[in-house]
């Protein structure tokens, strides 16, 4: 099976307490990336391998993600408005997503265990990817899959390395050879947040709202055995803090953002 044969689940509940900047005002998968939300890049990552159905997992300020998909085409393209009658007319948008969009309320304070727990029963497949509504990546998704049905195990989580904060500079004698500013490091491997999951996996957990995928899901089942690593050796970048955002639009507005 090829990855368009699956859907995605994408946490977008959290409250973003490190982005306050923008938060504040709405919810982090919001945050604009070169004018379009940084969860629009997501899926259309995932759309560029096959996926059209997302299971959007809503809390902290949810109705402003719910807001952008129900109105999506009045977001993105020319609109004409007739005052009188309020007919509308939207111009130019042939070549809108052709995604079916799940909007999930989830509940303000939901963990991120529990929000996957609650997505299940939207879920048609016996498998699904997931992912967090802040991350991005140049990720082959065929390849992430591939790896988590060879294993055979439950769930698969993408590792990768994270980025450094700090620039590289290689010395030889008092020369610099290379300056790399904040390159992601060699060594070490993190949560990328790029899953895969067989419905089995949260079979033997309740649904509780403080369930924390992290702390409780994800290590119970890599103490069974049943979690497998896809090691992502290429570009990854979370969107924790205002400069990591100021970054990834840096990176857009050069042209080459690696996740398009």
């Amino acid at each position: 099976m090829r990855a368009g044969d699956f859907e995605a689940v994408i946490l977008c509940g959290g409250l973003g307490t490190r982005l306050r900047e923008e938060t504040e005002f709405r919810p982090k998968p919001m945050v604009t990336i070169g004018g379009r939300p940084i969860l629009w890049h997501i899926m259309r990552r995932y759309s560029n391998f096959g996926v059209r159905r997302f299971v959007l997992c809503l809390g902290y300020k949810g109705d402003a993600i719910r807001d952008y998909f129900l109105n999506y085409r009045l977001h993105n393209f020319d609109v004409t408005v007739n005052l009188k009658s309020h007919a509308l007319q939207v111009h130019d948008d042939e070549a809108v997503e052709d995604w079916d969009v799940v909007l999930q309320d989830t509940g303000d304070t939901t963990m991120t265990g529990g929000r996957l727990k609650q997505a299940l029963k939207h879920v048609r497949g016996k498998q699904f990817f997931a992912t967090y509504g802040d991350g991005l990546a140049d990720i082959n998704l065929d390849q992430l899959l591939s790896t988590h049905q060879k294993a055979g195990r439950l769930a698969t989580v993408t590792a990768v390395h994270p980025s450094s904060r700090y620039g590289e500079i290689d010395v030889e004698h008092d020369a610099v050879h290379t300056f790399v500013e904040k390159p992601q490091v060699h060594e070490g491997w993190i949560n990328g947040g790029f899953f895969v999951f067989s419905r089995d996996a949260f079979a033997d957990f309740s649904d509780d709202p403080a369930l924390v995928l992290e702390t409780d899901v994800l290590p119970a089942l890599a103490k069974r055995g049943q979690l497998t690593a896809y090691q992502h050796e290429g570009f990854w970048q979370g969107m924790d803090t205002y400069r990591e955002m100021l970054s990834l639009n840096q990176i857009w507005a050069r042209g080459n953002a690696p996740w398009a």
